[in-house]
């Protein structure tokens, strides 16, 4: 069993690769934007970001850190709970602002009112940062077991 957690592990940290590399090229590319009006071109790329970044916080939260609490024997519990452990464990820097990335993800996913996208936006740029700092650490810790 846990050879098969691991190598499930590792098959999804390629993932979390994949996915980063393309947020990081959405990111880039909505950085400079700030119109408060925003042309279809730029709607789009604004609209790639957010998908991608509501993919990068399930890999995250859904996957690795469910995966990584099995092969450290953690209880199963919620995902606030896998987000308390993965501070406790080094792998985010704050529980808090994760809660707000799995909010976030939850309104990207459910929101269909363009007035609210500007938000959905600015609060999409403002997280990114510390998804990048979480794949890292993932990664890091995963070590452990991936050698």
């Amino acid at each position: 069993m846990t050879t098969d957690l691991i190598r499930l592990l590792e098959v999804e940290l390629e993932s979390l690769d994949r996915a980063m590399e393309h947020l990081d090229y959405s990111y880039q590319r909505c950085m400079p934007l700030t119109g408060s009006v925003l042309s279809d071109e730029e709607l789009e790329r604004f609209e790639a970001l957010t998908s991608r970044f509501a993919r990068v916080s399930d890999i995250l939260v859904q996957k690795l850190f469910r995966i990584i609490d099995q092969l450290d024997l953690d209880d199963a519990g919620t995902a606030r709970d896998r987000i308390n452990r993965a501070e406790k464990k080094g792998m985010i820097a704050r529980a808090n602002e994760f809660v707000e990335i799995r909010q976030l993800r939850n309104v990207i996913a459910h929101e269909y009112e363009p007035e609210a996208m500007q938000t959905i936006f600015a609060s999409v740029l403002r997280h990114c940062p510390s998804l990048f700092d979480a794949a890292a650490r993932v990664r890091a810790y995963a070590q452990r077991y991936t050698g």
